[in-house]
């Protein structure tokens, strides 16, 4: 039971990641819902304002995204599949690549404790490589505060290079393809509903990775393929996730003081850039071997999180299949060799 004064703190996370999202919006910034309440409420975590991270509302916002990721999968999704293994097999070498050049800024430059410095670096999900990194020994809020700061860099710098250099706007997230809470029917709530209620609790239980998404994706996928349903849920459902995944990003930095985040922003913009400059090499690459887009393989391949990256497809108006699928796969890989290859280079 949440208490009122935890409550509040939340609230207000949530009400200045709103005026954060309106006015990103009304300034006509890239994927304006989701970079306005991460970077408001970065800034209230610096003015030490009594904000907190709205966790309880993230299980009930992912499944809806993976539900909305789902209803992109037909059948002419599977005719794709071919084309995207050139990009499943170079994806090693470049978590590789990515992994070792952020792991050197962290060593190196940032004179991090090798355990810290190695999980701090890993481009897997934060969650996961934080409780990995805190069973190895490694410094809790450093980690944590280096894999918040690399997300919402890699946000803002793949919004920014998508629109300045890509020239792809993001519409007003989704704004040419609104769906109202009325167009849908009481059949489609009802399907679309058990999809993220049943693909969430099949997900975890059947042990599949970032299973919140993925569960909810696969079922979602299965009933548009199979006719249940034909449409996405409402774009207010896809408004209301990038607002609460802002949120939640920026609200990470609460307790940090200023030359911790100052030391952390730096390093993280640091190796965020070389990953990113390595994405953009290896993407450069898929989009000459294979038919892959070239915008699209970026955005496969930019280390951010699963869900944000994923938002990010959607409001770029790339394939958000291909983009989660190879994130899910990204943080899977990530997930099962991290610790293996760190036991091997502690030998």
């Amino acid at each position: 039971m949440i208490t009122p004064t935890a409550l509040a703190p939340q609230l207000l996370a949530l009400a200045i990641g709103i005026a954060g999202g309106v006015a990103a919006f009304q300034a006509g910034m890239p994927l304006p819902w989701m970079l306005g309440p991460m970077i408001a409420n970065t800034i209230a975590a610096l003015l030490r304002l009594p904000i907190m991270g709205p966790m309880r509302l993230r299980p009930l916002v992912i499944p809806v995204l993976g539900v909305m990721l789902g209803s992109g999968i037909t059948a002419e999704v599977f005719g794709l599949l071919g084309t995207w293994a050139f990009t499943l097999l170079v994806l090693p070498f470049f978590l590789a690549c990515a992994a070792g050049i952020s792991y050197a800024v962290y060593r190196k430059i940032g004179q991090y404790d090798p355990v810290t410095a190695f999980y701090a670096a890993m481009p897997g999900g934060l969650n996961e490589m934080l409780i990995l990194g805190i069973e190895a020994g490694g410094n809790e809020r450093r980690i944590a505060l280096a894999h918040a700061a690399r997300v919402m860099i890699i946000i803002v710098f793949v919004a920014v290079i998508f629109g300045l250099v890509m020239g792809v706007s993001s519409g007003g997230a989704g704004a040419a393809r609104w769906i109202a809470l009325v167009e849908i029917t009481v059949w489609d709530y009802a399907v679309l509903g058990l999809c993220a209620l049943l693909g969430a609790v099949l997900g975890k239980r059947l042990g599949l990775p970032a299973a919140p998404i993925f569960g909810p994706m696969i079922l979602s996928g299965i009933a548009h393929v199979a006719g249940w349903v034909t449409v996405a849920p409402p774009t207010f459902f896809v408004v209301a996730a990038q607002i609460t995944m802002g949120t939640i990003i920026g609200t990470r930095f609460v307790g940090a003081t200023l030359t911790e985040i100052r030391r952390d922003l730096g390093l993280s913009a640091i190796a965020s850039v070389l990953m990113l400059l390595a994405a953009v090499g290896f993407a450069q690459a898929i989009f000459l071997v294979s038919d892959v887009p070239l915008t699209q393989a970026f955005l496969a391949y930019s280390p951010g999180g699963l869900a944000e990256m994923a938002l990010l497809a959607l409001a770029m108006d790339q394939d958000p299949t291909y983009v989660s699928v190879m994130h899910i796969i990204r943080i899977t890989l990530v997930i099962a060799i991290a610790p293996f290859v760190f036991r091997m280079a502690r030998v």
